[in-house]
């Protein structure tokens, strides 16, 4: 073990309880007014200190995520820390420099000296390390956040970031600068007894390191040098109320690390894959388990809000929020694996937090749906959608949105989505309450009466809605779920009226969704426009995947919109979506074309397929939203409808592969 530095002319500094709480630290020193302000107006980058020529944004995937089920942070490559909000996913961003370099925050960590950067997860944990390689030096970051119980300590929201030297000796540097609510609230900066509060209106953090540091002006810096197996550790708590301010040792985050270790691998050792792809699958049910806000049971669509589509686009989107879709595939993905949990802890989120709105059962077409798309993570209904104009967005993609208009759309399909899911629970989890049963049976009693409208779709289109192919196709699946449900356990339904729904809207698909210009199952009724979500025509069970019609389809859909095993979600030219600007393909599609392939016997092009898209994931196995034309990873990130569909791939590939 390291001697215990010399700290011998060490001033004395807010942030270090004394002298002999410095493990292992050689010639360290706060930074001072004068050289926080050279360098304020730096960011870190990959491979260098701060200073000019470093870049202002990494790539969105140059990112790894790590969280405590109830909020989320994104960590850098460089060690900056570029994305988190307190105390939940849908609070105001803390740091927020992805979405503007400048006005943003962040939290930088990194060698003081030209180093090349590696980033992994420690195995089978959300904890994530990010290695620095120097000249005179080997160095590592390893964050995490605690996950605890309901009890007092949750509301602390604790982020460690521990520095731990390799080999050689390096210096280091820290700065801690957040910008409170999305950069619009002003903050006040007190030194206290071994910490320092940053304080705001709403939200007070508390910092606290095992090396002295220096506040100038709204942030805090360091300067400091680690020998040969030697630490430090900086930690940021939520205080307030009955959570108050508690240093954070070298000691104390050896266990806050060794029990944040042993939560993961305890969680993953529950998974029943044991495929050829099982490094990638795991990954994946991390990433989604990491996505679960754990007071309620909500599941989220992505941790971040407004990461374009495409580079200086406005596609950019809040998608911290549940998605009643994304959620039911979530719980499908788990289920598969074994992790039962999460899929009761969602059916308790749709009991306690989601009100239906039946006051229009019984009005015919027309009447107002019983569910919106998502919902806030608490179960809140409003969720008002707002620009922020005084971030610049990731890279200049203007504008930066918090809250979702689309909240207020009607999507058709998140019936089907959310009746097989909790038909699938009722066979692979615990058998459905009568409470549950009630409501879906008013669920599909809804969608009996109202399947026939035009909506905008499963891709939130704000061009206009249409009577799309997929809404149709999951009104067929939420009765069909249903009717099988009810057999299975002898359940009360209204068997006639619901069958012959579920037969009219089939015959409607197969007549007015064919197209025989085409010789392929199209976009919308009567037109001639694919679209990449009929590739769950024969993963709903709603087709044979052999079909003759389905297959002419598939090869259709090949030759259109799959590039590389890419596959985009349709032409926006040829079918205009309210939007301007391009798009990358959607990665959610491409695995769904894995599967199709999969489902039709076609099995080595499946099996390239995904092995392809696999080369697309950034270097810890997350995926965001799409892929560019260069390869590059675009929208919120990680997104759960990727991670879910990954999965189901991999899993009914390696079934078919035996």
């Amino acid at each position: 073990m390291a001697d215990v530095a010399d700290t011998t002319g060490v001033p004395d500094v807010p942030g270090v309880p004394d002298a002999s709480g410095i493990t292992g630290v050689t010639d360290a020193r706060a930074v001072t007014a004068a050289e926080a302000a050279t360098r304020s107006g730096a960011r870190g980058g990959p491979g260098g200190p701060l200073g000019a020529g470093a870049p202002r944004y990494l790539p969105i995937s140059d990112h790894g995520l790590i969280g405590d089920l109830r909020s989320a942070a994104l960590v850098g490559t460089n060690g900056t820390i570029d994305w988190y909000c307190c105390p939940r996913f849908d609070a105001p961003s803390v740091f927020a420099s992805i979405l503007d370099a400048d006005r943003g925050g962040s939290f930088e960590l990194a060698p003081d000296v030209e180093a090349r950067t590696k980033q992994f997860y420690f195995p089978d944990t959300n904890v994530l390390i990010t290695r620095f390689f120097a000249e005179d030096g080997v160095g590592e970051i390893q964050d995490f956040m605690p996950v605890v119980d309901e009890s007092r300590e949750a509301g602390r929201h604790r982020l460690i970031r521990r520095v731990v030297c390799v080999r050689g000796t390096l210096p280091f540097r820290a700065r801690v600068a957040p910008r409170f609510d999305y950069g619009r609230a002003e903050h006040t900066v007190h030194a206290e007894a071994g910490q320092v509060v940053f304080v705001s209106s709403s939200l007070r953090l508390a910092l606290t390191s095992t090396v002295p540091f220096e506040v100038a002006g709204p942030d805090v810096w360091s300067l400091f040098k680690l020998s040969e197996g030697s630490s430090a550790v900086f930690t940021i708590d939520r205080v307030g109320g009955d959570v108050g301010p508690r240093f954070c040792a070298v000691a104390e985050a050896e266990r806050e690390f060794n029990a944040t270790v042993a939560y993961w691998r305890r969680w993953l050792s529950k998974s029943r894959y044991r495929g050829r792809w099982r490094e990638m699958v795991h990954r994946s049910a991390l990433t989604l388990k990491l996505l679960t806000y754990a007071p309620t049971g909500a599941i989220i669509a992505a941790p971040t809000t407004s990461l374009p589509e495409n580079i200086g686009g406005e596609r950019n989107w809040d998608y911290r929020y549940v998605w009643i879709r994304d959620a039911a595939f979530c719980v499908y993905a788990l289920l598969r694996l074994g992790f039962t949990d999460e899929a009761e802890a969602f059916m308790g989120f749709l009991s306690e937090h989601v009100r239906l709105d039946m006051s229009g059962a019984d009005e015919g077409p027309g009447a107002a749906d019983p569910l919106q798309i998502m919902y806030g993570i608490d179960g809140r209904r409003d969720l008002p959608e707002q620009v922020l104009p005084h971030l610049e967005g990731y890279r200049g993609s203007a504008p930066v949105r918090v809250g979702n208009a689309a909240v207020d759309q009607l999507q058709l399909d998140i019936y089907g989505a959310l009746v097989d899911s909790l038909y699938l629970y009722d066979k692979w989890g615990k058998p459905i309450s009568s409470d549950h049963w009630e409501r879906i049976s008013e669920l599909v009693d809804w969608v009996c009466g109202n399947w026939d409208q035009s909506d905008e779709g499963i891709w939130e289109t704000r061009g206009g809605r249409k009577r799309f192919l997929y809404s149709r196709l999951m009104c067929w699946v939420a009765i069909e779920r249903a009717m099988r449900l009810a057999r299975h356990r002898g359940l009360p339904a209204d068997m006639v009226r619901w069958g012959a729904a579920r037969d009219a809207i089939y015959r409607r698909i197969m007549r007015q969704g064919w197209s025989e210009a085409r010789g392929a199952f199209v976009q919308s009724e009567d037109g001639d426009i694919l679209d990449a979500s009929l590739l769950m025509m024969p993963l709903a069970k709603f087709i044979s995947p052999t079909d003759p019609k389905w297959l002419a389809t598939l090869d259709a859909l090949g030759e259109d919109l799959v590039c590389d095993s890419l596959v985009y979600r349709y032409d926006p030219e040829a079918s205009p979506d309210g939007l301007p600007g391009e798009e990358g393909t959607f990665s959610i599609c491409s695995f769904w074309y894995v599967e199709a392939l999969t489902r039709a016997g076609r099995l080595d092009e499946a099996r390239l397929a995904f092995e392809k898209m696999l080369t697309y994931a950034n270097h810890l196995g997350l995926y965001a939203e799409e892929i560019g034309r260069t390869g590059e990873q675009g929208g919120n990130f990680p997104q759960a409808f990727t991670h879910l569909a990954l999965i189901s791939a991999a899993f009914n590939l390696d079934r078919m592969l035996g």
